[in-house]
């Protein structure tokens, strides 16, 4: 089975960071993630994560650093999540590819139902105090 390269955005403002809730229908319906998704054939990961986010969310990111790498073998197939740090440039986010979204303070985001493919994501935030870091692009 092929590995599947996927991107998330971690977007911090303030002390809160920006989660977004799987649509119903979807694998892992309802559950939260931090926001991407697949990057297609011969596409570079921070080309595709700006397209995702601009797609799911409106809004145009500077992608910054790899912050975290992720592998997570799914019975439908195994992914390689790659967690970048980014700032928004343009926009403001509104859920058009997602069922909802928030910006959590780590307390929030603790409490969070999450893809377990992101809950490293989710700790490293921890590791880091959220918020003490808030440059993190």
């Amino acid at each position: 089975m092929q590995t599947v390269m996927v991107t998330a955005g971690i977007l911090v403002q303030g002390k809160r960071v920006l989660v977004t809730q799987r649509n119903e229908n979807d694998l892992r319906g309802l559950l939260w993630e931090f926001p991407g998704g697949k990057v297609k054939e011969e596409e570079d990961p921070k080309e595709a994560l700006r397209r995702e986010l601009k797609e799911e969310l409106d809004i145009e990111v500077e992608v910054g650093r790899i912050a975290e790498v992720v592998f997570h073998p799914y019975p439908e197939y195994p992914i390689l999540l790659l967690a970048y740090t980014c700032r928004i440039l343009r926009g403001i986010p509104k859920p058009i590819g997602c069922h909802n979204l928030q910006w959590a303070s780590f307390d929030e985001l603790k409490r969070l139902a999450m893809t377990p493919a992101d809950e490293p994501i989710r700790k490293l935030l921890g590791f880091l105090h959220l918020g003490e870091n808030e440059k993190l692009v």
